[in-house]
């Protein structure tokens, strides 16, 4: 079972410590990451299930990239999107680890 709670919490932490001192813009892209847990990974598969959902998606090695925006750069917009790719990539054995900023 994934804890969603952790995850959240998480995310909010970062806003809170990158927001110090940083001014953040009001909308950007944001890239979710995520880590294959499985040798054989189904990439198509769970790239077009981001598709699918709005997200522009890539990868890179054993790292899935699922790229959204530009939306609000607000903890709680960045964490809905978060969710949404969470869900998404679970069945397919990917695991979340962090996001970041793109460039607009």
């Amino acid at each position: 079972m994934h804890d969603y709670r952790s995850q959240r919490a998480d995310t909010y932490e970062t806003f809170a410590t990158v927001s110090r001192g940083v001014r953040l813009p009001k909308t950007a892209t944001v890239i979710y990451e995520f880590v294959a847990e499985e040798v054989d990974t189904k990439w198509n598969a769970v790239e077009k299930a981001l598709r699918e959902k709005g997200f522009k998606a890539s990868h890179k090695g054993d790292l899935l990239l699922a790229e959204i925006g530009p939306i609000s750069i607000d903890a709680e917009t960045v964490w809905h999107w978060e969710r949404i790719a969470t869900d998404t990539v679970l069945g397919f054995d990917f695991y979340p680890d962090g996001w970041e900023l793109g460039e607009d």
